[in-house]
């Protein structure tokens, strides 16, 4: 059943919490994560940021992360969504859709006119959510998809 939810704009006092979700997120889907400790005092650092907005939904239900860059193409920022992460305990209640809502009112309201997300091809539910808030991995007038590429450094 959906429920109304709270999100808001997270301050520096919010980063125990983000850091414990980061880490719970990570740790569900097997991927290698920093301690939530570690990820805490980085969002204790990050959240202080003009080009960083973390959106929390009511009591640490969920987080939204996004980074935010200038770019040629519009005025405002390109936004790029880097995780979108709800409880176990607590999905299929809207909360998601709460926080993508309110970070597409984020990026409005700073003058921003696309944001980005990467998903795993394998992640269809994601996948799927995405897509029925609009969101394409077709460029429009086009007929191909859009890949993304990456490189680490260390």
């Amino acid at each position: 059943m959906s429920m109304p939810t709270e999100v808001r704009v997270a301050g520096v006092a919010d980063a125990d919490a983000i850091g414990r979700l980061l880490f719970d997120f990570n740790t569900e889907f097997d991927s290698a994560t920093p301690d939530a400790a570690t990820l805490a005092d980085r969002f204790s650092t990050l959240l202080v940021r003009d080009d960083v907005r973390v959106l929390l939904a009511g009591d640490a239900a969920g987080f939204a992360f996004l980074t935010l860059r200038p770019t040629p193409y519009s005025d405002g920022p390109l936004a790029q969504l880097e995780e979108l992460y709800v409880r176990t305990d607590l999905r299929d209640r809207g909360i998601g859709t709460a926080l993508l809502t309110t970070a597409i009112e984020e990026v409005r309201a700073l003058g921003g006119e696309e944001i980005h997300i990467n998903v795993d091809e394998v992640d269809v539910d994601t996948r799927r959510f995405y897509e029925r808030h609009g969101f394409t991995n077709i460029q429009p007038g086009e007929d191909y998809r859009m890949l993304c590429y990456l490189r680490e450094l260390a």
